[in-house]
């Protein structure tokens, strides 16, 4: 099929504006549960890249999401703070799904930090605790009893918050949003793009100022706080994306230094893989990661596109080489066990063939024992053992009387066994007597 260099030329210009437009990568080590079906925790104790902290609590660490502060009791805190800061000075958008449950009118805050230094050996701090910090926090909380609040404040570390008579009036922004006891995770999301700075919840806008850039080298933190009425706040993700894709992993590169592909080669671990083929090594080579700014010209622009596209149609093809060499492999497979299982049918229906046979050998013998009389042979069976017991009763008398004549003692031994008895007790008394009578007499 041929296809023009027009129809081309459209094809790569409508994927490029399509990337431009979709692209946005994950920095990893500043974002957690982006990852459909894996867990925040790999052990369940802590997040990787991030450092849990409370106050008289510590943060619950779940499957997939985060308890900050506890359902009860209440004056709870907890926070989250990244470890590494945002090295990225383009667009960036944050990105928090949170969630609030309790009783009426409760009083808790939720805090999201982006500040200069972090403060993840501090005790958790709300907008109330803090005394000084540079940088920016959104706040979420029930200011002034309209049922939920998003205020952002600003400080460049001279402000005293803590200290401060009325710290509520130094937001520079704010909108309503009734965010307790909602059933689901709310999206709160603050995004810096083209020289603006836009916060908006659910996707509905809050507020926006292009008077504030934020600078690039700060901590992300997340920070909670329960009064007497708690209010537990849940956090399920956390993310940080961008649109250049060098900025998907960056835990130990400085600010203002790009990232390099061996410096990130050093901050993976070392695997050993296979060696490519020389098919493969150009392939990838031809597939790596370009940044649109070192495409200048047009004509570049149509072959990048066309190197792409050319080595994609090559991969799907490998890609339905192999597919058919699976189903044939698994063609085969089938094949062979459709074989085993004929022989094993076989012996199945030999093993039925045997219980048949004993079926029908019970049933005969059933038959048998069902239409034969035994009356004739159980008369027999009596009349042997009446006159056993006939001939048993008719010997026995003469047998007892022989046994008794034999073995019965004789009288006169009866009688010769009494007479030396008495001699000898009479015997013995005389001999008592005698020697009573000789024995000296004593007299007191």
């Amino acid at each position: 099929m041929y296809i023009s260099s027009k129809a081309l030329q459209t094809i790569a210009w409508s994927s490029l504006a399509f990337s431009a437009a979709r692209a946005s990568y994950i920095i990893d080590n500043l974002s957690f549960g982006h990852k459909d079906g894996q867990p925040l925790s790999p052990n369940l104790r802590g997040i990787p890249h991030w450092a849990a902290n409370g106050f008289d609590y510590s943060p619950e660490i779940l499957s997939d999401r985060v308890i900050l502060t506890p359902p009860w009791p209440g004056n709870r805190r907890g926070s989250l703070w990244s470890e590494d800061p945002l090295h990225h000075n383009g667009d960036w958008i944050a990105e928090l799904s949170f969630r609030a449950n309790g009783m009426e009118r409760g009083q808790g805050n939720l805090q999201l930090w982006y500040t200069k230094d972090s403060q993840k050996v501090q005790t958790p701090n709300s907008l109330y605790t803090i005394s000084k910090f540079d940088g920016l926090v959104l706040v979420v909380d029930q200011y002034e009893g309209r049922g939920g609040t998003v205020r952002g404040f600003l400080n460049d570390g001279n402000i005293d918050f803590k200290g401060h008579h009325s710290v509520d009036t130094l937001s520079f922004g704010q909108c309503n949003y009734a965010y307790r006891n909602r059933g689901e995770f709310s999206v709160l999301e603050l995004k810096q793009a083209n020289g603006e700075l836009t916060v908006t919840v659910d996707k509905q806008a809050c507020f926006s100022t292009n008077k504030v850039k934020l600078p690039e080298g700060n901590y992300f933190g997340l920070s909670a706080s329960s009064a007497e009425n708690p209010d537990s706040f849940e956090i399920s993700k956390f993310t940080v994306a961008t649109t250049n894709a060098y900025t998907r992993e960056e835990p130990n590169r400085q600010p203002n230094q790009p990232a390099s592909p061996h410096q990130d080669q050093h901050q993976q671990p070392i695997q050993k893989q296979p060696p490519l083929s020389p098919q493969q090594a150009e392939t990838q080579q031809m597939m790596a990661d370009v940044l649109a700014a070192s495409i200048k010209s047009q004509d570049d622009r149509f072959a990048d596109t066309h190197n792409r596209l050319q080595n994609l149609m090559h991969q799907v093809t490998t890609f339905h080489d192999y597919v058919a060499r699976v189903d044939a492999e698994n063609h085969d497979r089938y094949n062979n066990l459709m074989n085993k299982i004929v022989a094993i049918d076989d012996k199945i229906n030999a093993m039925l063939r045997n219980v048949e046979k004993v079926e029908r050998t019970s049933m005969e013998v059933q038959r048998d024992l069902e239409s034969k009389d035994f009356k004739d042979m159980l008369n027999t069976v009596h009349r042997a053992i009446e006159d056993s017991h006939s001939s048993l009763s008719a010997g026995m008398p003469a047998a007892m009387a022989q046994i008794a004549g034999k073995e019965r003692p004789s009288m006169t031994t009866f009688l010769f066994i009494a007479v030396a008895v008495q001699v000898m007790i009479l015997g013995g008394y005389i001999v008592y007597k005698k020697r009573r009578r000789g024995a000296p007499k004593k007299y007191l």
